[in-house]
């Protein structure tokens, strides 16, 4: 795989990845699409790294996984110069044949895993991929969260009397501004900031539409989040009304942090990297989770 380029422009890189656009396909064009969500539980020893793979479709068709000739996750922390002190790597390898999901290599003869202690305040992560030959650069700090307090089943309604109501709480560390991204399961998301609540207990209600049953048991997540990926997220579910996942292709599509570097050697080729055409589809976000469960009456 080619070397990480000079740490100056992985460094002024960063600063330009929490740019988010709409961008226009044509029905033509096929684009690579990084599944690159890495959620850390600080209780499990390793994070569970898997990055999906695949190539956008034409005419609203599924996505098909592919190959990548290289996949590799760097990481470590800034000094007060701007520059990595050194990078831990680790090597990926699809799981299985045909697959597109990539995981630690555990054909190596050092452990490929990134230990969850990896994963803290100003960690930096950067996911490189060799693609058709093309060579695809992504970068993200770790970002943590704070656990939900409560999740519980409601009684009220939103639109029509099939709708199930969960309402959600959790309470904002009020140190910095905040973001968070809500998983729901069945591709549901929800995205929130803290902008009204700083430091407060905060409470919400989702509502699902046609996917529960009494005796289902569903699972909610809180997720940290760059403003970045808030920004994503939030503009994707826009585009989908929250239907189908983060990772699925409307015609009109939102442009993450994973571009395509391809020839680039120095810091004088930074205005190509925020070309719009020079990007894969989807976003790379290492961050905390919480997760909550409740059975549905």
């Amino acid at each position: 795989m080619k070397k990480l380029l000079a740490y100056l422009f992985i460094a002024l890189i960063f600063g330009s990845c929490e740019d988010v656009v709409d961008v226009d396909l044509s029905e033509t064009e096929s684009k690579l699409v990084v599944d690159g969500l890495l959620r850390v539980d600080k209780e499990q020893e390793f994070i569970n790294v898997r990055i999906g793979l695949k190539a956008s479709s034409i005419f609203f068709e599924e996505n098909q996984p592919v190959q990548a000739e290289n996949v590799m996750i760097s990481y470590g922390q800034l000094n007060s110069e701007g520059a990595f002190d050194g990078l831990s790597t680790s090597s990926l390898v699809e799981e299985t044949p045909g697959s597109g999901i990539y995981i630690p290599d555990p054909n190596l003869p050092t452990d490929q895993r990134i230990p969850s202690s990896a994963a803290e305040l100003g960690t930096i992560f950067i996911l490189e991929i060799n693609y058709q030959d093309r060579y695809y650069f992504a970068q993200t700090e770790y970002v943590p969260t704070v656990p939900l307090d409560n999740l519980e089943q409601g009684d009220e309604v939103f639109f029509d009397e099939d709708q199930t109501e969960i309402i959600v709480t959790f309470t904002d560390d009020g140190e910095t501004d905040n973001f968070y991204v809500f998983d729901f399961m069945f591709g549901e998301f929800q995205t929130v900031e803290d902008e009204f609540f700083q430091g407060q207990q905060f409470q919400f209600s989702f509502f699902y539409d046609d996917k529960t049953e009494p005796g289902d048991q569903v699972t909610v997540s809180i997720l940290g989040a760059t403003q970045g990926f808030y920004n994503y997220m939030d503009l994707v579910l826009g585009q989908t009304g929250n239907g189908g996942g983060p990772f699925q292709t409307p015609v009109a599509t939102v442009r993450g942090n994973v571009f395509d570097i391809t020839g680039a050697e120095n810091v004088t080729v930074i205005d190509d990297v925020e070309n719009p055409n020079d990007f894969a589809l989807g976003y790379f976000a290492v961050v905390q989770e919480y997760k909550r469960s409740l059975i549905i009456e």
